[in-house]
This record gives C-alpha cells, sequence and structure tokens, in this order.
C-alpha cells in the first residue's frame, strides 16, 4: 500500500522523524514495533485490522495458471501483458506509469480491463492486488507465443562480447531425470531473483532500471561441430 502510495524509505523517514535506513527497514518488514506498524498505517490510510484481515487472505485461493481466454487477452496487448507481470513481482501502477510516460487515463483502462479479465483486485488509488499465484509457469501458447515474437529478439540480439554482459553457461549430459531437476533448478532461481528484486527495491541507494532475466536449457545441436582430426603417424 505504501508504494502503490509513492512512499519511499527517505519520504517516510522525513515523515515519521526517523533515519532512512530505519524507514527502509520498516518497509522491508523488519523491525516493526506494534506501534511502527500503527503509524505506517495510519499513513498508508488503512488500520492494523485492515492488515490482520489482508494477511489472512494472503495467497489464499489465487490461481496456479491463467486460463487459455486469459492468455489470449494478454498476449493480444503488449502493455497489458507487462502491466500484469509486473504487478505480480510487487511493482504498483504508479511506479509504471511514472517510468513510461503512461497517463492516468490509459492505467485506468488497463487496470480495468485486467479487473475484467479476473487478474487483479483493483482497491482505491491504483492498489492493487494479483489474483494469480506469482509463481505461475507460463505453460500456453499464446504468452510463449508471445514471448518468441516480442522478448526472444532482445536476448538474441545480446553482445555476449560485452564485458558488461552478464550470463553463465556449461554443457553437460543429463537423463530425462536429470533434465527435469535442471528444469525445477531454474525454477528456483527466478523465484530467488524474485526475492533479489524485492530486496533491492527496499534497501538500494541507487537508481534502477529494468532488466529482464532468461534461463534456458535445450538439447544441444552438435551437428555443427567437426570431427577432431588429429595428425597421422
Amino acid at each position: 500500500m505504501l508504494r502503490a502510495g509513492g512512499w519511499t524509505g527517505r519520504r517516510l523517514a522525513d515523515e515519521l522523524g526517523v533515519g532512512e535506513a530505519t524507514a527502509k527497514r520498516w518497509l522491508a518488514g523488519r523491525g516493526l514495533t506494534l506501534e511502527g506498524l500503527d503509524r505506517l498505517a495510519d499513513i498508508a490510510g488503512t488500520d492494523i485490522a485492515e492488515l490482520s484481515r489482508l494477511a489472512e487472505g494472503a495467497g489464499e485461493g489465487l490461481a496456479q495458471e491463467l486460463t487459455l481466454a486469459q492468455e489470449r487477452a494478454l498476449s493480444q496487448d503488449a502493455f497489458l501483458s507487462f502491466l500484469f507481470i509486473v504487478i505480480l513481482g510487487g511493482y504498483s501502477p504508479t511506479e509504471v506509469a511514472k517510468d513510461f510516460d503512461v497517463t492516468p487515463r490509459q492505467m485506468e483502462a488497463a487496470l480495468l480491463r485486467l479487473e475484467r479479465l479476473a487478474l487483479i483486485d483493483r482497491r482505491p488509488g491504483w492498489r492493487v492486488r494479483p489474483l494469480v499465484d506469482r509463481s505461475i509457469v507460463w505453460r500456453k501458447t499464446p504468452m510463449r507465443a508471445m514471448f518468441e515474437d516480442r522478448m526472444k529478439e532482445q536476448f538474441l540480439a545480446m553482445d555476449f562480447a560485452d564485458e558488461r554482459a552478464v550470463y553463465a553457461s556449461e554443457v553437460m549430459k543429463l537423463s530425462a531425470q536429470g533434465a527435469a531437476t535442471l528444469a525445477e533448478l531454474i525454477e528456483q532461481h527466478r523465484r530467488d531473483v524474485q526475492a533479489l528484486a524485492e530486496r533491492d527495491r527496499d534497501m538500494a541507494h541507487l537508481p534502477r532500471s529494468w532488466h529482464g532475466m532468461l534461463c534456458a536449457a535445450r538439447p544441444l545441436d552438435m551437428s555443427g561441430l567437426d570431427a577432431f582430426e588429429g595428425e597421422t603417424v
């Protein structure tokens, strides 16, 4: 709620008369007393009773995957799909509107579409709650096809020789069971990155920019390798 209202650690520190480091710890949910929680709730326009009710329902009844109709609707609108994905990641519509110069009218229309698709629950002041579990895995064709059309090229065009490029690669032999375990490790890595983004959002002092991450594994095409031709003795 605080993030949706544009409250940062520095702004909270000024409002509450505490150090910025303390305010950021509170935003991250650490070191909060009942009194501190009550003060934050008041700033967010809520109270502890409502927070308690929200906490009891957190994670309950969240969809584990999208319907085909929902994926089709998202895949037909690049901004709508991006907005939904970042809402799942904990980012507020207010932050997205600021970063991409989205007008209030445009954001209202997008949030209304997401609400009608039963993907979010809207609250006053552009506060939203996703109705889908953030660990969702995109398994259906529409969103995978959208990634193929719009996102894949960004990774294919990446200059892997650039010293600023961040990537890791490995070649290995795996059984079917090993490949399945690798898929689980990749999914766990995605969740670890989500946790990293949350910590960075709460604690970072440097400006942040949007990043995309792709973790992929596939059977190697070995046809391009020529047999080693050693010197004849």
